[in-house]
């Protein structure tokens, strides 16, 4: 009688590996993408979920060293060995599984072909879908922040308008900001084969390189909407889609603007000068046939005003003209001059009543 294959040759063999070894691989599996991730940078919260990972179990810190001795293993290799073990990732799970063990030659003998495995699933598939960089951002109340994204020499930047949060993360094929909350100017550096995409309410904004400004906020001008409007170059504006479903797409270019509504549904296209795109940058807020209550609204999220509106017909008085952000003081003063009000000191606040 013939002696019993060795252990790692029925491994292949068996469509019902036993539960040990599917949670051996799972945990090579992790080791390999936590190391993955450490070697692309990590901030201390990633930092101490990797240590919590590595304290829940002898066996975690044991697969990090035998994982860390194979990357080392495999950045040795040669640039068409690494090539030929990429290539059986794209094999369905049977074929690549064969192809990993005839070509675990290639390795010391420590790589068995879970590791192999493990490896070649994080420098590819894992690899290719974990950001390189990931950073949250906020300012406070009346704050502005200009940040710089490292996609480039010369990276992209992001300038954040006050109350505003965006998470930023970088991946090897494409650029991604969550807007929370705010409004921010993009200047996107160019890369095509890098699409950078903007996300906000139910928007998904996508250019390559150009600038623009996203505005989505709970209060002020446009509450509950995204506003998309564009400086220079040209943006796609869409709904997220779901799954199965698609959404249309606008194309929109220097110049232009468009709204969507809570649920992400897009409006009819706006002309704007270029030069009128994020006035806030110049320290200036713009209205336009703007409800009383909403312009409010706007000062005081750069701001404590000290003015209220109680009466709702009033509230409703539409005004215009551009102001500076840190002068509503002005705003106030200019409003008895164009709307049948008057200013009324009641306590610590200052209420516009009717005339």
């Amino acid at each position: 009688m013939p002696p019993p294959a060795p252990a790692a040759d029925r491994t292949d063999a068996d469509p019902h590996p036993p539960a040990a070894a599917v949670a051996d691989e799972a945990i090579q599996a992790e080791a390999a993408l936590w190391l993955t991730r450490r070697r692309a940078g990590m901030d201390a919260r990633q930092s101490a979920d990797f240590e919590a990972w590595l304290a829940a179990d002898p066996l975690h810190s044991r697969a990090c060293d035998e994982m860390a001795a194979t990357l080392g293993a495999l950045r040795a290799l040669p640039v068409q060995a690494v090539d030929a073990l990429r290539a059986g990732i794209a094999r369905p799970p049977s074929a690549h599984a064969h192809r990993l063990a005839s070509l675990a030659a290639w390795l010391p003998r420590m790589a068995t072909p879970v590791l192999v495995a493990s490896v070649l699933g994080a420098a590819g598939y894992g690899w290719w879908r974990m950001p390189t960089f990931e950073q949250a951002y906020a300012t406070t109340r009346g704050q502005q922040v200009l940040a710089t994204l490292p996609d480039a020499a010369q990276g992209s930047t992001v300038q954040l308008d006050t109350s505003t949060r965006i998470n930023a993360r970088l991946f090897h094929g494409r650029r991604e900001v969550q807007l929370l909350e705010g409004q921010a100017m993009f200047a996107v550096h160019s890369d095509s084969s890098r699409p950078f995409h903007v996300l906000a309410g139910g928007v998904r904004i996508t250019v390559v390189g150009t600038r623009f400004s996203v505005r989505h906020t709970r209060s002020g001008l446009g509450a509950g909407q995204t506003v998309v409007s564009v400086e220079e170059g040209q943006v796609r504006v869409q709904r997220e889609a779901t799954a199965g479903s698609t959404a249309a797409a606008i194309d929109l270019r220097a110049g232009q603007s468009v709204a969507a509504d809570g649920n992400g549904d897009l409006g009819t296209v706006t002309a704007m000068p270029p030069a009128a795109v994020a006035p806030w940058r110049d320290g200036r807020v713009s209205f336009d046939n703007t409800p009383l209550a909403q312009a409010l609204a706007e000062f005081e999220r750069y701001g404590s005003t000290g003015l209220v509106v109680r009466d709702p017909a009033l509230a409703r008085l539409p005004v215009g003209g551009s102001y500076g952000l840190r002068q509503f003081r002005h705003f106030a003063d200019t409003l008895p001059q164009v709307l049948p009000v008057r200013l009324e000191q009641r306590g610590d606040v200052t209420e516009i009543v009717a005339r």
